[in-house]
């Protein structure tokens, strides 16, 4: 199967979602890779992230885009040659993009029960409580995306996901929530968007309009 999905985000932002069915030669054949790309391809050991790494650059030739269009800064960020903000991200059968005109950060996570079992490591737990586990499961996903999404954002080093990233709390039917970071002397807010595709956690996180008042920790 290929294109799955196309959302309207907020903030002009778009999601594409790439349900990955297809062998690694029928994907492969589809697109266009520069040289370091092909490289990249290569050393990859797992055919499951050479196919993720595939169906990104055909997700961003559904919006007019190529793999030449592609770059990675030194600290393994992806941008645009146009300038427009793009976040990544694969899970074993899918694949997504963001395309934003504000910078963003996304993430997609496949439920499984070693996150919720880790979730003491990198969360406040208190926020599972009264939930039955299937849902317990759902929020620590969501959780997790939630600080990944931020650290993709802000990407420095140091950031710790249960000391520094601090989601408020929220509902799973929500789907959208809030979040401080407090790093390095200072507050930032972020607003966060999820959602479930089929056995997938997606989340997306924005950088808060609260931002332009930002303070110093006291």
């Amino acid at each position: 199967m290929p294109l799955l999905k196309i959302k309207a985000l907020k903030n002009n932002s778009q999601l594409l979602v790439w349900k990955i069915t297809e062998s690694f030669q029928e994907l492969f054949s589809s697109v266009d890779l520069k040289e370091a790309s092909l490289a990249r391809l290569n050393n990859m050991k797992s055919e499951s992230h050479q196919k993720g790494f595939i169906s990104v650059r055909l997700l961003l030739m559904e919006q007019g885009y190529s793999d030449y269009d592609l770059f990675y800064d030194e600290f393994g960020k992806p941008h645009l040659k146009d300038g427009k903000h793009i976040s990544i991200s694969h899970s074993n059968d899918f694949s997504i993009i963001v395309l934003s005109d504000k910078n963003i950060g996304a993430d997609l996570e496949i439920l499984k029960d070693k996150t919720l079992k880790l979730a003491p490591r990198f969360m406040n737990v208190s926020h599972l409580n009264n939930l039955d586990i299937a849902s317990q499961l759902k929020k620590a996903t969501v959780v997790w995306g939630i600080k990944e999404s931020v650290f993709k954002i802000k990407n420095e080093v140091g950031i710790s996901f249960k000391d520094h990233i601090f989601e408020n709390e929220f509902l799973l039917a929500d789907k959208k929530c809030s979040v401080a970071l407090r790093f390095n002397l200072k507050v930032e807010y972020f607003d966060i968007l999820f959602d479930f595709i089929e056995e997938y956690v997606f989340v997306c996180a924005f950088e808060s309009k609260e931002n332009n008042a930002k303070s110093r920790i006291t």
